[in-house]
Protein backbone atom coordinates (compact mmCIF):
# COMPACT_ATOMS: atom_id res chain seq x y z
CA UNK A 1 0.00 0.00 0.00
CA UNK A 2 1.21 3.48 -0.85
CA UNK A 3 2.53 5.45 2.10
CA UNK A 4 0.88 8.91 2.38
CA UNK A 5 2.22 11.66 4.62
CA UNK A 6 1.21 15.26 5.16
CA UNK A 7 4.27 17.33 6.06
CA UNK A 8 2.97 20.35 7.97
CA UNK A 9 5.03 23.55 8.02
CA UNK A 10 4.56 26.19 10.71
CA UNK A 11 4.84 29.08 8.24
CA UNK A 12 2.38 30.32 5.64
CA UNK A 13 4.84 31.36 2.94
CA UNK A 14 4.84 29.58 -0.43
CA UNK A 15 8.65 29.81 -0.59
CA UNK A 16 8.94 27.56 2.48
CA UNK A 17 6.88 24.89 0.71
CA UNK A 18 9.26 25.01 -2.25
CA UNK A 19 12.33 24.77 -0.01
CA UNK A 20 10.78 21.77 1.77
CA UNK A 21 10.10 20.17 -1.62
CA UNK A 22 13.76 20.66 -2.57
CA UNK A 23 14.95 19.08 0.68
CA UNK A 24 12.62 16.09 0.28
CA UNK A 25 13.49 15.62 -3.39
CA UNK A 26 17.20 15.73 -2.62
CA UNK A 27 16.91 13.20 0.18
CA UNK A 28 14.76 10.80 -1.88
CA UNK A 29 17.06 11.06 -4.90
CA UNK A 30 20.11 10.32 -2.72
CA UNK A 31 18.27 7.19 -1.53
CA UNK A 32 17.67 6.07 -5.10
CA UNK A 33 13.97 6.87 -5.44
CA UNK A 34 12.60 8.44 -8.60
CA UNK A 35 10.87 11.70 -7.66
CA UNK A 36 7.93 13.48 -9.30
CA UNK A 37 7.14 16.95 -7.96
CA UNK A 38 3.60 17.91 -8.95
CA UNK A 39 3.24 21.68 -9.14
CA UNK A 40 0.05 23.73 -9.15
CA UNK A 41 0.95 25.50 -12.40
CA UNK A 42 3.80 26.24 -14.83
CA UNK A 43 4.91 29.31 -12.87
CA UNK A 44 5.38 27.27 -9.69
CA UNK A 45 7.20 24.62 -11.73
CA UNK A 46 9.58 27.22 -13.17
CA UNK A 47 10.21 28.64 -9.70
CA UNK A 48 10.97 25.18 -8.32
CA UNK A 49 13.22 24.40 -11.29
CA UNK A 50 15.21 27.56 -10.59
CA UNK A 51 15.40 26.84 -6.86
CA UNK A 52 16.68 23.29 -7.43
CA UNK A 53 19.61 24.71 -9.43
CA UNK A 54 20.71 26.91 -6.54
CA UNK A 55 19.27 25.04 -3.54
CA UNK A 56 22.57 23.85 -2.07
CA UNK A 57 25.85 25.04 -3.55
CA UNK A 58 27.65 21.81 -2.59
CA UNK A 59 24.99 19.48 -4.01
CA UNK A 60 23.58 19.04 -7.50
CA UNK A 61 20.07 17.64 -7.70
CA UNK A 62 19.54 16.20 -11.20
CA UNK A 63 16.15 17.38 -12.32
CA UNK A 64 14.11 18.50 -15.30
CA UNK A 65 10.70 19.68 -16.35
CA UNK A 66 8.46 16.84 -17.52
CA UNK A 67 8.11 18.42 -20.96
CA UNK A 68 11.91 18.53 -21.37
CA UNK A 69 13.10 15.39 -19.57
CA UNK A 70 10.36 13.05 -18.29
CA UNK A 71 12.98 10.50 -17.21
CA UNK A 72 15.09 12.80 -15.04
CA UNK A 73 15.78 11.53 -11.51
CA UNK A 74 13.66 14.43 -10.20
CA UNK A 75 10.84 15.43 -12.54
CA UNK A 76 8.85 18.65 -12.17
CA UNK A 77 5.41 18.45 -13.70
CA UNK A 78 1.69 18.73 -13.26
CA UNK A 79 -0.91 16.11 -14.12
CA UNK A 80 1.29 14.18 -16.55
CA UNK A 81 1.73 10.50 -15.89
CA UNK A 82 5.21 9.88 -14.47
CA UNK A 83 7.58 7.74 -16.52
CA UNK A 84 8.97 5.96 -13.47
CA UNK A 85 6.71 3.84 -11.28
CA UNK A 86 6.92 3.25 -7.53
CA UNK A 87 8.73 6.47 -6.74
CA UNK A 88 7.94 9.45 -4.57
CA UNK A 89 5.28 12.02 -5.39
CA UNK A 90 5.76 15.41 -3.75
CA UNK A 91 2.44 17.13 -4.26
CA UNK A 92 2.42 20.94 -4.26
CA UNK A 93 -0.98 21.17 -5.93
CA UNK A 94 -4.07 21.62 -3.76
CA UNK A 95 -5.78 18.65 -5.42
CA UNK A 96 -4.90 14.96 -5.54
CA UNK A 97 -2.84 13.58 -8.38
CA UNK A 98 -4.73 11.52 -10.98
CA UNK A 99 -1.85 9.00 -10.84
CA UNK A 100 -1.71 8.02 -7.15
CA UNK A 101 -1.35 4.32 -7.97
CA UNK A 102 1.99 5.01 -9.72
CA UNK A 103 3.75 5.94 -6.48
CA UNK A 104 5.01 3.97 -3.50
CA UNK A 105 5.10 7.13 -1.38
CA UNK A 106 3.21 10.42 -1.48
CA UNK A 107 4.09 13.56 0.45
CA UNK A 108 1.69 16.48 0.62
CA UNK A 109 3.39 19.66 1.82
CA UNK A 110 1.04 21.81 3.87
CA UNK A 111 1.61 25.31 5.19
CA UNK A 112 -0.59 27.55 7.31
CA UNK A 113 -2.21 29.45 4.43
CA UNK A 114 -5.97 29.09 5.12
CA UNK A 115 -7.11 28.03 1.62
CA UNK A 116 -4.34 25.42 1.36
CA UNK A 117 -5.10 24.12 4.85
CA UNK A 118 -8.74 23.62 3.92
CA UNK A 119 -7.83 21.84 0.66
CA UNK A 120 -5.33 19.58 2.42
CA UNK A 121 -7.84 18.65 5.11
CA UNK A 122 -10.21 17.58 2.35
CA UNK A 123 -7.40 15.63 0.66
CA UNK A 124 -6.65 13.87 3.95
CA UNK A 125 -10.28 12.76 4.17
CA UNK A 126 -10.28 11.66 0.53
CA UNK A 127 -7.16 9.53 1.02
CA UNK A 128 -8.87 7.81 3.95
CA UNK A 129 -12.04 7.23 1.92
CA UNK A 130 -9.90 5.59 -0.79
CA UNK A 131 -8.36 3.18 1.70
CA UNK A 132 -5.04 4.91 2.39
CA UNK A 133 -3.78 5.56 5.93
CA UNK A 134 -2.39 9.11 5.75
CA UNK A 135 -0.07 10.31 8.51
CA UNK A 136 0.67 13.82 9.73
CA UNK A 137 4.31 14.90 10.16
CA UNK A 138 5.15 18.22 11.83
CA UNK A 139 8.17 20.02 10.40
Amino acid sequence: MTRVEFYVLSSSTPADRLRAACQLASKAWRHGLPVFVRCADKAQGAELDDLLWRFKAETFIPHGLHEDDPQAPVVIGGDEQPEAAQGLLINLDASLSPHLERFSRIIEIVNQEPALLAACRENFRTYRQRGYDPKRVEL
